[in-house]
């Protein structure tokens, strides 16, 4: 049976037309005016639409619109939209405008992830990633950088939770409509669907292209759910993180090497391209090839280019956490391109392998290869991913290790309530005629100057909304479908209790994140919830991934108390977690619970969306709380402490949650003045705002990554193809190679004074043998500091080397060490490469010690 397709778009009335170019941009998903204006056009509509305004006009009858062009106010409201749109999309005077030097005016990145939490309305994420990423998009548009980010467009979107009688998590998936969400195909020179070619294991494949605006910025999604593609292929693409291994593989091919390819057939030419996670390292690989194609190099001279200008950023602190593959698949689907790379499989293999004995190849060493520009996303993570990745960079000191700290933020428009947007703009914002919103235009010290019952309104507020129009209603709608009586019905119309202090807990239901940690005592749990003068409620929310048995099995747990009557109702579990129930829990709730196994949060940005909006933090000091936390700012659980085991970390640092709640967070919240007002509290939170919110936001991260990674790449980019420089640096690199097995370098024989004394020259002599290097190939330097044991640095410092003469086969070198500390220091001699058209000396590592070898 041959089927044949048409689409239909709502016939708007002409002073309407406005509509569709505001339901096409992802701008209105953090413009509070603009989500107001459809909601106005038809609440229920909105809300059934999961926050698209597309699919919500698409399901209007004619006559609202017609109804809607004779409404003078709303046209009035639609045109001060619309205009505030257009002045946004034209602005000539962004960050980036005012900040980027003259010579970088045509700087492009490309942006490329697995996921994306940019609204409800196009569920093609899953958790903490894709928020980033979408805070990313929205953040870059906003401080105009322009980004040109590449996801894949899933035919099944973001998985639907459904808890049945057992309270075990069923998974939905509902089909995407993306012809009544915000996306458009994206078409060649003649108006046909632009498609690329991709060869996965022999079979040729064709994907799809769709665009996403995100402001000033564009999201291009790949597709391979075309009817030129056999149902296997088309289902590539169908779900986020599905599938078998296979499937895997595959998307991330699609995502990387299709998606170079995609930015290419669009004549996009990003100058900087950031890996976002280990997914869509292949990338790497295709812009090799495509360097060695167009511009007739080598994959040598193409792998310096590419290298040069890449950024990774990793967000995994366990090993199992990152993406590998058995290397019969990776051959399968790429023996055929290492061809095309003119390397040999070996070689291909050996670039994703941490160690030559290694028996599979990770995506995350691969871009750790390719990328100069590496981060992990808060310094705690750094350190941590520094120690996982050691054996890449052995016989370099752990700090040394060119993995650098940037971390997260988040969009604060995204995440602020209307309520809390309109209280801050009108104590702190710093011009009322600026284009510019939070953070950047606002004073926030001004916050301290709220009045204490104005502020608490607005708390009390959206935590009346939290409780009615999320708790109450979506449990209604799961007891309901679950044939509850309406005894139990009527029960739940009184769910929580707005004046009680009530504690927010949502995540995914990974077993390191400890949902179930606040449990282990149920009797001292009991005794804080149930007090009559001190009561405490739980809010709990958050999927388990749809393979995790064991976070599904914490999801039952948790429910379970939920219905315990001994707890009276003061323990919920929110059922469907998604973007639009954790917004009104971080703007409703009055602290933000965090427990995972530290180090094991990399960055954590929940508790950041929650300080937005006064809420207070009680975590673990990992991620980014390790950084933000203060006696002034909220509460740490537990220490810095090691412990003996498993066990022993539980029950230390649930004591720790409940002894903070019982005796500290409890009496501070009840503490009332005569107004019935907890100015404490509230000092407390303001000060929480005022501290963190300038500082752990995407605005600061992207300035972060623009001074520190983007900038420095561009120029690397710039100066080594447009000066030729790659052919003379692969070149430079085949010399140390082919050198470095004899280079040796021996200390001269040191004999300081008995005593020396602080601020004191000690003269440091080394033999360098260089074979045919020259001492201008080359650092030679003392590194001083102290060792960790008899192993190596733990702490440390370099200074180079002056080459003083040339004796027989050997080179002299001569320094000074300055003593500014007293006490005792340690120190050796070394030698690395040295070149000015490099990033950094330490990839691929080139070191040599002192005696090394002799």
């Amino acid at each position: 049976m041959k089927i044949t397709s048409f689409n239909v778009v709502p016939n708007l009335p002409e002073n309407l037309k406005a509509l569709n170019e505001l339901t096409e941009n992802m701008w209105f998903t953090w413009n509070w005016d603009a989500i107001m204006l459809f909601v106005g056009i038809d609440e229920d509509l909105w809300h059934r639409s999961h926050r698209n305004p597309k699919w919500m006009l698409g399901a209007l009858p004619p006559e609202r619109f017609e109804a809607l062009s004779r409404d003078q106010a709303f046209l009035e409201k639609l045109e001060k939209i619309k205009n505030k749109f257009d002045a946004y999309m034209n602005c000539p005077d962004t960050w980036f405008s005012k900040n980027c030097p003259p010579d970088m005016k045509d700087f492009t990145a490309a942006y490329f992830s697995m996921e994306y939490g940019i609204g409800e309305g196009l569920p093609i994420y899953s958790g903490g990633l894709g928020m980033l990423s979408g805070d990313h998009l929205k953040t870059a548009s906003e401080l105009g950088i322009p980004v040109f980010a590449v996801g894949l467009l899933y035919r099944k979107g973001y998985v639907q939770q459904v808890l049945n009688r057992d309270n075990w998590q069923v998974e939905r998936y509902p089909e995407n409509d993306w012809y009544n969400m915000p996306v458009q195909i994206v078409n060649d020179s003649s108006g046909n669907p632009l498609r690329i070619d991709l060869n996965l294991a022999g079979e040729n494949v064709q994907v799809g292209i769709w665009r996403v605006p995100v402001g000033r910025n564009s999201l291009f999604l790949l597709d391979t759910n075309l009817p030129e593609n056999k149902a296997h292929v088309r289902s590539i693409t169908e779900q986020l993180y599905g599938g078998d291994r296979e499937n895997r593989i595959c998307q991330e091919i699609v995502l990387g090497v299709g998606g170079a390819r995609a930015l290419e057939a669009m004549g996009v030419n990003p100058s900087v391209y950031h890996v976002n996670e280990g997914h869509s390292a292949f990338l790497l690989f295709e812009r090799i090839r495509q360097f060695m194609k167009n511009r007739k190099i080598s994959f040598e001279e193409a792998k310096e280019a590419v290298w040069s200008s890449s950024v990774f950023t990793t967000h995994t602190p366990v090993i199992a956490g990152n993406e590998y593959f058995d290397f019969e698949l990776v051959r399968k689907y790429m023996e055929s391109y290492s061809g095309e790379l003119g390397i040999s499989w070996p070689e291909f293999l050996e670039i994703g392998k941490e160690e030559p004995s290694s028996t599979t190849f990770c995506m995350t060493i691969l871009a750790l290869r390719l990328c100069a520009f590496l981060n992990a996303v808060s310094r705690l993570h750094r350190d941590t991913t520094r120690d996982m990745w050691q054996k890449i960079w052995s016989g370099l000191a752990k700090y040394e290790i060119p993995i650098y700290g940037i971390t997260n933020g988040v969009h604060t428009c995204s995440w602020i309530s209307h309520e809390h947007l309109d209280l801050y703009k009108k104590y702190a914002l710093r011009d009322s005629q600026s284009i510019e919103d939070l953070p950047e235009n606002c004073d926030w010290q001004k916050i301290m100057d709220i009045d204490d019952r104005e502020f608490w309104e607005v708390h009390m507020s959206r935590k009346n909304k939290l409780i009615n129009m999320i708790i109450r209603e979506r449990m209604q709608r799961q007891y309901k479908r679950l044939g509850a009586d309406a005894t139990v019905l009527e029960e739940i119309k009184n769910v929580l209790n707005p004046g009680y202090l009530t504690i927010g807990f949502a995540r995914r239901f990974a077993s390191y994140k400890r949902a179930n940690l606040i449990f282990r005592n149920p009797d001292r749990l009991l005794e804080i919830a149930a007090s009559d003068k001190m009561p405490v409620q739980f809010v709990f929310a958050g999927k388990a991934h749809q393979a995790d048995a064991f976070g599904k099995e914490i999801i039952k747990e948790v429910a379970r108390y939920s219905m315990d009557k001994k707890f009276k109702q003061r323990i919920v579990f929110v059922e469907d977690y998604n973007m639009n129930v954790a917004r009104y829990m971080v703007q409703g709730v009055d602290v933000w619970l965090n427990n995972p196994v530290r180090p094991l949060e990399a960055s954590g940005t929940s508790g950041m969306k929650a300080v937005i909006n006064g809420v207070l933090n009680l975590s673990v000091l990992d991620g980014w709380w390790m950084e933000g936390y203060s006696s002034q700012t909220g509460w740490a659980v537990g220490g810095l402490e090691n412990y003996r085991d498993d066990a022993e970390r539980d029950y230390v640092e649930s004591e720790s949650i409940y002894n903070l709640l019982q005796k500290v967070i409890a009496p501070l919240y009840y503490d009332r003045g005569e107004d019935g007002i907890p100015h404490g509290w509230i000092k407390m939170m303001k000060n929480s705002i005022v501290r963190l919110v300038p500082e752990f936001n995407t605005n600061r991260m992207l300035k972060e990554y623009w001074e520190k990674f983007y900038g420095r790449a561009y120029s690397m980019n710039k100066r080594l193809l447009d000066n030729g420089k790659v052919m003379e640096l692969a070149k430079w690199r085949k010399k140390i190679r082919d050198n470095w097995q004899k280079v040796k370098v021996v200390l001269e024989p040191f004999k300081p004074m008995m005593e020396i004394h602080s601020g004191a020259k000690i003269p440091v002599k080394a033999r360098v043998w260089l074979g045919d290097l020259t001492p201008e190939d080359v650092d030679v330097q003392v590194h001083i500091g102290s060792i960790d044991g008899d192993v190596f640095f733990k702490q440390g410092t370099s200074f180079s080397m002056g080459c003083e003469s040339h004796q027989g086969d050997a080179w002299i070198f001569r320094g000074d060490i300055v003593c500014v500390k007293s006490g005792k220091h340690d120190f050796a001699v070394r030698v690395v490469p040295k070149h000015p058209d490099i990033v950094h000396p330490y990839m691929p590592l080139f070191i040599k010690w002192n005696d090394e070898g002799s």
